[in-house]
């Protein structure tokens, strides 16, 4: 049985409302069910019917009867788990993790995801986690454990995850495909943790940095990846030459946005505005090339203005699930966590 995150003395206020609205579903779509008790319904129409509820509602909801708890477990409610609009209440410090979460944040994230877990039933197959949503190594441990049919991981705050940590919940995800990360200090360890644990991984994208470490670090753990998204980072252009030069199964390539970086003879930095007609030439062998380096675009005149490290909460919300590969761009906001769950999810 499932114990609802919201206070208990709250529980009869939400089940009517909930309740009305299943029955004015059942009215909308499914004439024909009228009269049946619940316990009896079809599950496909079930199903249907629970798509529209958030995680809030759900709860409840699944401790009707069996029959629809099954139907909230369904596969087709929890192929997607978007917490794109759930953030840390944090303070950034100075010394390592340079983040300090207050404890509230961290006991809501656990019930949450508590709650999500328990009615999934290890259904869910992709994970969104907003950039400010700044889990621990226990937080990870749990959904590992719990999600072993993992395909995708948008996870772009690291911060207070170890390498034991991150590696361990890598070691679960063996059907891991796809993987949105940030910059990290050293990368080898996680393509290498990839690389051994998931045998169909194809997809990666980096936000942040990308210099010639990460580059190596992915030749020779990941040279098979397919698809490399750097969208809106600091690209060093000899990484980006490795890439093109040594990355033969690699299809697409997205460097839009992006503040491309060259070593100068006087061993500055500066800034590369075009790219040459050979770097062109090898990027326009791969199915997929994405570049935009404008500046009439506004993504690219973001990127100048934040020196090459996108401060995405200057932005709109929207901003930083935007991706020009297709497989990679995160669309609107799931229905499962909704702005009425995250409204409601408080902490006692």
């Amino acid at each position: 049985m499932v114990t609802p995150y919201l206070p208990s003395s709250h529980n009869h206020r939400r089940r009517l409302p909930i309740l009305l609205k299943i029955g004015f579903l059942l009215m909308m779509g499914e004439n024909k069910l009228m009269g049946k008790r619940w316990e009896d319904m079809d599950t496909d129409v079930l199903v249907k019917i629970f798509k529209e509820l958030n995680l809030v509602e759900l709860s409840p909801v699944s401790q009707v009867c069996r029959l629809w708890r099954l139907a909230c477990s369904d596969p087709l409610i929890w192929g997607t788990l978007d917490f794109g609009l759930l953030k840390s209440n944090f303070i950034q410090t100075r010394a390592s993790p340079y983040i300090w979460v207050d404890d509230r944040s961290d006991r809501r994230l656990a019930r949450i995801l508590r709650v999500a877990m328990a009615i999934s039933c290890g259904n869910v197959n992709c994970m969104i986690f907003h950039y400010n949503l700044f889990m621990k190594d226990e937080h990870l441990h749990f959904i590992s454990e719990r999600s072993p049919h993992l395909k995708r991981l948008v996870m772009p705050a690291w911060n207070r995850i170890t390498k034991v940590g991150i590696c361990n919940a890598i070691q679960r995800w063996q059907a891991l495909e796809s993987l949105t990360m940030p910059t990290i200090g050293h990368p080898p360890y996680i393509m290498e943790e990839i690389a051994r644990s998931c045998k169909n991984f194809t997809e990666l994208k980096i936000m942040g940095s990308f210099d010639q470490q990460f580059a190596s670090a992915i030749l020779q753990f990941l040279p098979k990846l397919k698809v490399l998204s750097l969208r809106c980072s600091k690209v060093s252009m000899d990484a980006l030459q490795c890439l093109l030069n040594s990355m033969e199964y690699l299809e697409v390539l997205n460097i839009s946005h992006c503040l491309l970086l060259v070593v100068a003879a006087n061993g500055r930095k500066q800034v590369v505005h075009e790219l040459d007609s050979q770097i062109l030439e090898r990027a326009s062998r791969l199915r997929e090339f994405h570049y935009c380096q404008s500046r009439l675009c506004v993504a690219c005149q973001r990127m100048v203005v934040d020196e090459g490290i996108m401060r995405w909460y200057r932005y709109e919300d929207w901003f930083w699930r935007r991706d020009e590969v297709r497989s990679l761009d995160l669309q609107d906001y799931g229905k499962l966590f909704d702005v009425g769950c995250e409204r409601l999810t408080s902490v006692d």
